[in-house]
């Protein structure tokens, strides 16, 4: 060490020389990132100077406004940062700058051993952040004066190869620092008002404490989020949601909370109006921002929520993060899988209490945002058994447009009922003239009519609820109680509808029919189609087809089972005409099983079935 008059030259001690090699030439992808941490600094000087206040009865200039203020010089290539804060003596200039004994280097290296060299998420996490500055500068000048009433002014100075000089600063100094930053050729544009106002704009926005550029105020909207809900008036929500998110409309729904264990955690997410998905907007991206005290981390951070949230915007913030954690890092830490599962219970529960709160405002939301809660429930294992609840369909008992749910069919159930029965249809007009509703609606028995076309996938998803399986109305191994007699006429016999079905399953062939029987649900219908595979309805067949892209699957004909209602007319027709005409007979039961095929959704190809009806029409003519 030398001493010139008031000057200081100290050499940085071994390790710190090692950080800052390691940030000047790798910490950071993005250099910008220097910038958030030194106003980050700043605040922390200014929130230990409010401390300070409180417990010190001296201190210099008492009635000074903490603020941090940001200056740009284009000509003269520098970049300043001042805070009114606590300020440095000159032993803390050394003790903070330029030795292992405060700025935490022995243990950043430490880690830095451990992992091998992955260095890009450690530095925030051992106090080190202020070296990032030497990123981007030729020179540092930090200029500072303490709050203690007797202090010097002093002035720190390095271009971080090895060494620093600490010097009297030649001027009376305010209390607090002021970091003079002059820069390298090849980051100038940082001595440029429009760019240093978009990187503190982005990440520093929320900080605690007023932040100017160059005279203009840029934090003009508070951190609401770490504020009590009773502190944030409703229309102070929506102004947030269109600031914070940039949005064009006003938020349906929020929620705001805080909790502190197992993790710090301060949010408020929004629910937006219209679902971009539904407008042409191509898949919604993320857009809950990522804070650590009020300082951005990353704004479109991956994994913070399931991917069936996706349509949800807002801030979260917990001070557990580690400030400079990298977007990598970010990404597979257990620190966000964390953030996830208590975000998701959240957000689970809340729709829950919204939902019993207030039905008709739910309802209105399943209507617009289902498609995210569907998805939810056939791909998040872990969150199927809380989403199911919310899931929202009509029913056969219930009027038209009116929603209800599978707690509300389960109460509704009758004691000798086993399982839970669902359609799925275009729309209601085209379930209830379908011959699959008649069986159940002659015994009183309750079917959930499903119109999206994922609806029959998040049905076999779920499998179950509340220990009441699950299950298609269409399918073939359904048992049902006898039904009351209902219609008029008499029934086929016994034998004369075992010699039928077996003549009409030969006669279709068992590429098509695989099983032919007298049908015990039919009730007005004269014919039904079954399917057998419970696990590859009609409607996922048409989703797996379309996903494999494979036509020539329109031209394989599906078995199925077909049930004859021996009341029918036609079916007493039929049973007359297969000895009469044999022909025309056989027309004719192609004809019923295309019919049966179209109502059940499994006729891909219809071109055989127009021209069979041109021959029927011909021979009947």
């Amino acid at each position: 060490m030398s001493d010139t008059k008031s000057a200081t030259t100290h050499a940085f001690q071994a390790e710190v020389k090692q950080v800052l090699d390691i940030v000047a030439h790798s910490i950071y992808k993005d250099k910008d990132i220097f910038l958030r941490e030194l106003v980050s600094n700043a605040s922390d000087a200014l929130e230990k100077l409010r401390y300070t206040q409180l417990t010190e009865k001296a201190v210099f200039e008492p009635e000074r406004e903490l603020a941090v203020e940001v200056s740009t010089d284009e000509a003269a290539g520098t970049l300043t940062i001042a805070d009114s804060g606590v300020g440095m003596t000159r032993e803390e200039l050394v003790e903070n700058l330029g030795t292992i004994a405060h700025s935490g280097t022995k243990a950043f290296l430490q880690k830095l051993k451990e992992n091998g060299g992955a260095n890009e998420n450690l530095i925030g996490q051992f106090g080190v952040g202020f070296f990032s500055v030497f990123m981007v500068a030729d020179e540092v000048k930090f200029y500072t004066r303490t709050w203690r009433e007797e202090g010097e002014s002093l002035c720190w100075t390095s271009d971080g190869n090895g060494a620093y000089t600490i010097e009297d600063a030649g001027e009376a100094l305010p209390r607090g620092s002021r970091l003079v930053v002059r820069l390298k050729e090849e980051f100038k544009d940082f001595a440029k008002k429009d760019k240093v106002k978009d990187v503190l704009e982005r990440y520093s926005k929320y900080i605690a404490f007023p932040l100017n550029l160059d005279g203009e105020k840029l934090n003009t909207m508070q951190a609401f989020w770490l504020k009590s809900k009773s502190e944030v008036s409703e229309q102070e929500y929506k102004d947030f949601y269109k600031f914070q998110c940039h949005a064009w409309d006003e938020p349906q729904d929020w929620l705001h909370f805080s909790a502190d264990a197992p993790l710090a955690i301060n949010t408020i997410l929004f629910f937006p109006t219209h679902n971009p998905e539904t407008l042409g907007f191509g898949r919604a991206t993320p857009e809950v921002s990522l804070y650590c005290r009020k300082v951005l981390i990353d704004a479109e951070p991956k994994n913070l929520l399931p991917e069936w949230l996706r349509f949800m915007k807002g801030v979260v913030d917990s001070a557990d993060i580690p400030l400079n954690i990298s977007r990598e890092t970010l990404q597979d830490s257990t620190l966000i899988q964390k953030l996830n599962r208590v975000l998701t219970k959240r957000v689970i529960k809340h729709l829950e209490e919204r939902a019993k709160k207030k039905p008709e405002d739910y309802a209105k939301f399943w209507r617009d945002f289902g498609n995210y809660l569907r998805e939810g429930i056939a791909t998040d294992y872990d969150n199927r058994a809380a989403l199911a609840p919310l899931f929202r369909c009509e029913s056969s008992i219930l009027d038209a447009g009116t929603l209800t749910s599978l707690p509300e069919y389960v109460e509704r159930m009758k004691d000798s009922q086993k399982e839970i029965y669902y359609l799925v249809g275009a729309n209601r007009e085209a379930i209830e003239s379908g011959p699959y509703l008649e069986a159940f609606k002659s015994r009183g028995v309750e079917v959930l009519f499903l119109y999206d076309g994922a609806d029959d996938y998040v049905m076999n998803q779920l499998g179950s609820f509340k220990e009441k399986s699950i299950v298609s109305a269409d399918s073939a191994d359904i048992e049902l109680a006898d039904a009351p007699q209902t219609g008029t006429g008499e029934p086929l016999s016994e034998d004369a509808m075992k010699s039928l079905c077996a003549w009409f399953a030969e006669t279709l062939g068992k590429e098509k029919v695989a099983e032919c029987s007298a049908g015990k649900r039919l009730v007005d219908s004269p014919a039904v189609a079954l399917n057998p595979d419970k696990f590859m309805t009609a409607s996922m067949r048409r989703m797996m087809r379309l996903m494999t892209k494979d036509a020539g699957t329109a031209d394989k004909p599906v078995a199925v089972k077909v049930e004859l209602n021996p009341r029918h007319p036609l079916v007493h027709k039929l049973d007359a005409l297969r000895g009469s005409n044999p022909e025309l007979a056989k027309l004719v039961a192609e004809q019923v099983l295309d019919n049966t095929l179209i109502a059940a959704g499994l006729l891909d190809n219809p071109r055989g079935m127009t021209q069979r009806i041109y021959e029927l029409l011909g021979k009947l003519a």
